[in-house]
């Protein structure tokens, strides 16, 4: 038996895509993974329109679904309440749509908060670790010591910034992929760079798989048309991760 996980990122409600929209959703119902993974930026603006647009869509999935929040997933015309309740709007969706523990004979996934509300530096939009989500994620995954099953982390930013495009914007993310991998970590997933990767990187006393969604949204970047990713785990081997460009077939 395997564990298949979709693995999507940056839809971007309000600036969506609905092609794409519409062949993930069409490739779900039929391919029936065992989770829809979203590693943030569900929305463009974290209006309550898109919000409830997101919602929509993620209730036609008949699958469990995981959603992380993304830089985008805090309000921004109401910088009241980006200041004083960042994550009302998310938490909402999250408690309709989203699972907060998957476990399978062959993975787990872990959250790892990587955005805050606001930064000592611009753009926001990029990400950091704080010593208190990194607790939070070195806690659960210490829950799971001497298991072997792969231990996924989900989050938003890279850890590491991918070969591809250079250093890391991720305040403390060197570091917390140091104490993840001296942990347990496998593996860890992210969005944000609007480009799909997979790639092995060394850490702490050992080495991680860095596996990076592309966006489903109309917000393209490196040349990168929207993609998915679709990730076949078993359990003690490497996690094989499939790339799909959105109107692509799937591989026999």
């Amino acid at each position: 038996m395997t564990t298949r996980l979709f693995h999507i990122s940056d839809v971007h409600f309000g600036v969506e895509d609905p092609a794409a929209l519409s062949a993930v959703e069409r490739a779900v119902q039929k391919e029936k993974p065992d989770a829809l993974v979203c590693t943030g930026d569900v929305t463009q603006r974290a209006t309550h329109a898109q919000y409830a647009a997101a919602a929509e869509w993620f209730s036609r999935m008949d699958v469990p679904v995981w959603i992380d929040p993304g830089n985008h997933d805090m309000p921004y015309y109401n910088l009241f309440e980006r200041f004083s309740r960042p994550y009302d709007r998310f938490n909402a969706l999250h408690r309709s749509a989203s699972l907060t523990t998957f476990e399978t004979e062959d993975v787990v996934l872990v959250p790892l908060k990587t955005i805050v509300r606001s930064q000592n530096r611009w753009p926001w939009s990029d990400g950091v670790v704080t010593d208190a989500a990194l607790s939070r994620t070195v806690a659960l995954l210490k829950s799971f010591s001497e298991d072997e099953r792969a231990l996924i982390v989900t989050a938003h930013h890279p850890l590491l910034g991918p070969r591809h495009d250079g250093p890391s914007d991720t305040i403390g993310g060197p570091a917390a992929f140091d104490a993840l991998v001296e942990n347990g970590m496998n593996a860890v997933m992210t969005g944000h760079i609007h480009r799909p990767f997979n790639e092995f990187r060394s850490g702490g006393s050992g080495r991680a798989q860095m596996i990076g969604a592309g966006t489903i949204s109309t917000r393209l970047r490196h040349g990168a048309p929207p993609s998915y990713n679709v990730l076949t785990c078993k359990r003690g081997e490497e996690i094989a991760v499939e790339p799909r460009i959105v109107g692509d077939p799937p591989k026999a």
